[in-house]
């Protein structure tokens, strides 16, 4: 499928996207000379933040995005590698394994979450943010346009990542695979957009990219139209309007 990933339209909300970032890392316990994973990293940008907050020996920045990381920045210590987050099997143990808003696109969380612990060394950290808002109106309408017969066909039964677990079962899978302290929890962040039409943009830089990949430019262009007819209503008329979007963090430390 093509990279359809466009690094201006994601940053077009850079500071709502970035806070949440920050929250995350405000749970890592710095160690001396860590080495560091960014699953997800997008630009690059907070790897680059992520490492010198860290004051990490090495991180290791992946994307499996051509188009993200064509920008991505140059220091001492800091390396990116293009790949899927499905196929990451370091030959070297890394002390953090760090993931901000990816790991949602990624099935079977609890194998995924059993490999990752298994690329720790000893005392290592998981630090996870993903996005839990299926249950908004943004990601509904996305779900439900996909299951129309004409856009069904188009894009071959797909409707839509799977959903996350249940918190609790985050929790559960931590205590199982090793971790000797963890913290699980959901935040609720509330973005003041200009009005209810940007949270078309700001889904144009995320969730809607699961369809665009699958379409072509003209079937693209009809599924934009349509979801914009569908959603809108279903949105309150209010300036600014209050984008209400759940996160669940997860964090767990190796004895």
């Amino acid at each position: 499928m093509p990279d359809v990933w466009d690094p201006a339209q994601y940053q077009r909300f850079r500071e709502e996207r970035t806070q949440p970032f920050h929250d995350l890392l405000a749970l890592v316990e710095p160690r001396q000379s860590m080495r560091a994973a960014d699953l997800g990293c997008g630009t690059g940008e907070l790897t680059l933040l992520l490492h010198r907050t860290l004051a990490a020996r090495e991180t290791v920045g992946l994307d499996n995005s051509a188009a993200m990381l064509a920008a991505a920045p140059r220091e001492a210590g800091l390396r990116f590698e293009q790949q899927e987050i499905e196929q990451f099997a370091p030959g070297e143990p890394f002390d953090l394994i760090f993931s901000n808003a990816a790991l949602h696109w990624v099935p079977d969380h609890p194998e995924l979450l059993r490999r990752l612990t298994a690329a720790l060394a000893p005392g290592g950290q998981l630090a996870v943010q993903m996005p839990m808002n299926d249950a908004h109106a943004s990601h509904r309408a996305a779900h439900e346009l996909a299951r129309t017969p004409e856009f069904s066909a188009l894009l071959g039964g797909f409707e839509g990542r799977p959903p996350l677990l249940d918190p609790v079962r985050y929790a559960g899978l931590l205590r199982d695979f090793g971790f000797v302290r963890r913290k699980v929890r959901v935040e609720i962040y509330g973005h003041l957009l200009e009005s209810r039409e940007q949270v078309i943009e700001w889904v144009r830089g995320a969730l809607l990219i699961d369809y665009q990949k699958r379409l072509r430019p003209p079937d693209w262009e009809r599924f934009l139209k349509a979801y914009r007819e569908l959603l809108l209503p279903q949105l309150p008329d209010q300036r600014p309007f209050l984008y209400t979007y759940p996160r669940i963090f997860l964090w767990g430390a190796l004895p």
